[in-house]
C-alpha cells in the first residue's frame, strides 16, 4: 500500500518531463561571466539590436549570390526562372498501382482513381506510365498515355481512350525549305529595253 501511495501522482510529487535550463542572463556583471559586451564583442553590425533579424539570403546590402548568377529564361524550360503561366503539369500514374486495384474489365477514369486512392483529386490531368505489369482487360479513359503503356493495355486486351487529344506541332525545317525553293521555275523578264529598236522606226 505504501508503495502505491508513492507512485500515485499528485500535486506533491510532480516532476517536468525534462530538467529545466536556466536561461542566460546578460550584462549583469562582470562577475556572472557575460558582463560588459553580454557575448556580442566589440562594435560591429553584430553587436547591435536588431542585427539578428535580417532575412535570409541578406549579404549586407551588396549584391546576392542568387541575383550574381544568370538565369534561363522561359515560360517551359525546366529551370526557367521565373515559371511561366503557361507550363503545364500531369499526375503520373503508373500500371502497376492500376493493376493491383482494379478488376477485370474496370473502367479506369481519374474519378475512379480518387476512389481507389490512387489520386488525391482529379484537378490535374492524368497521365499513365508503363511501370509495371497488366494482366486484366481494363478501359483506360485519361488525358495522356506513354507508349510502352499503350501496348501493354492492348496486349492484354485493354482499350485506351484519351480524354483530350494530343496537340500536333506542324514545324518546319529549313532543310524541307531549301529544296522547295530551288524546285520553283526562274521567271525571265520579257520586258523591251531601250537598246532594241524595232525595225519599223527604221
Amino acid at each position: 500500500m505504501a508503495e502505491k501511495h508513492e507512485k500515485q501522482l499528485n500535486l506533491s510529487n510532480l516532476q517536468p518531463a525534462q530538467p529545466r535550463t536556466d536561461r542566460k542572463r546578460v550584462g549583469r556583471g562582470l562577475g556572472s561571466g557575460k558582463g560588459r559586451y553580454a557575448g556580442r564583442g566589440i562594435k560591429g553590425q553584430k553587436a547591435r539590436s536588431g542585427s539578428h533579424k535580417m532575412r535570409a539570403g541578406f549579404e549586407g546590402g551588396q549584391m546576392p549570390i542568387y541575383m550574381r548568377i544568370g538565369k534561363l529564361r522561359g515560360s517551359t524550360s525546366k529551370d526557367a526562372m521565373p515559371v511561366g503561366p503557361f507550363r503545364t503539369y500531369t499526375q503520373p500514374v503508373n500500371l502497376r498501382d492500376v493493376d493491383g486495384r482494379f478488376e477485370a474489365g474496370d473502367v479506369v477514369t481519374p474519378e475512379a482513381l480518387v476512389e481507389k486512392g490512387i489520386l488525391k483529386n482529379t484537378k490535374i490531368d492524368v497521365k499513365l506510365l508503363g511501370s509495371g505489369k497488366v494482366s486484366k482487360r481494363l478501359t483506360i479513359r485519361v488525358h495522356a498515355i506513354s507508349a510502352s503503356a499503350r501496348e501493354k493495355i492492348e496486349a492484354a486486351g485493354g482499350t485506351v481512350e484519351l480524354l483530350r487529344e494530343p496537340k500536333v506541332r506542324k514545324r518546319r525545317s529549313r532543310a524541307a525549305a531549301a529544296p522547295a525553293a530551288e524546285e520553283a521555275p526562274e521567271q525571265v523578264d520579257e520586258t523591251p529595253t531601250d537598246d532594241a529598236t524595232p525595225e519599223a522606226e527604221a
